[in-house]
């Protein structure tokens, strides 16, 4: 039994002061988390450096690095920006299907290999950028290039080939090794 009488403010608040000058002025994404997950791949290869740069930041400044790292954090948000434009610009149609498939299915990135891997064609020929997962071993086949996902709802069809993109040398990677059996 509480005595104090509970009050409850249903306004919102804004902080209006305006930022300094040394800040550089960025839109924001305005994206939801689907069409991120979806381009998050993409934006990490091309935004790897300002990533980079933001998370020094914040490891340089522990407790306060939400202000000291405006500046990188802004630089961070215009190149993701910029990848989700050049998307939106290259590879709509794919695009859009594969988040549309991630917002239906809960996110579960195995629910959508087949729509991923038209995406990852699509961005890797118009824009160069290959969806990598870090620190993957290289005599393992990455989760991502799988013709079978063990938790999916349904198998994938068999016409359904993954994109291989070339390998670092220019050759022609052999698609998904299945094509030979």
């Amino acid at each position: 039994m509480a005595s104090r009488i509970p009050q409850f403010n249903q306004q919102v608040l804004y902080d209006t002061t305006p930022l300094p000058d040394s800040i550089p002025k960025v839109k924001e994404l305005g994206a939801s988390s689907a069409p991120l997950m979806s381009a998050a791949y993409f934006i990490g290869a091309r935004c790897r450096d300002y990533n980079d740069d933001f998370m020094q930041c914040k490891n340089e400044n522990p407790g306060k690095g939400e202000f000291e790292c405006l500046k990188e954090g802004r630089r961070v948000t215009r190149c993701a920006r910029s990848v989700i434009a050049d998307i939106n610009k290259s590879c709509l149609e794919e695009f859009r299907k594969h988040w549309t498939c991630l917002e239906d299915n809960n996110q579960q990135l195995w629910q959508c290999r087949p729509a991923e891997w038209k995406l990852n064609k699509c961005v890797f020929e118009n824009l160069g950028l290959k969806k990598e997962i870090p620190d993957q071993p290289p005599n393992v086949t990455p989760v991502h290039l799988r013709k079978q996902m063990i938790y999916a709802h349904w198998p994938i069809p068999r016409s359904a080939e993954p994109f291989v993109p070339p390998t670092q040398t220019g050759d022609k990677a052999p698609a998904a090794a299945s094509s030979s059996s």
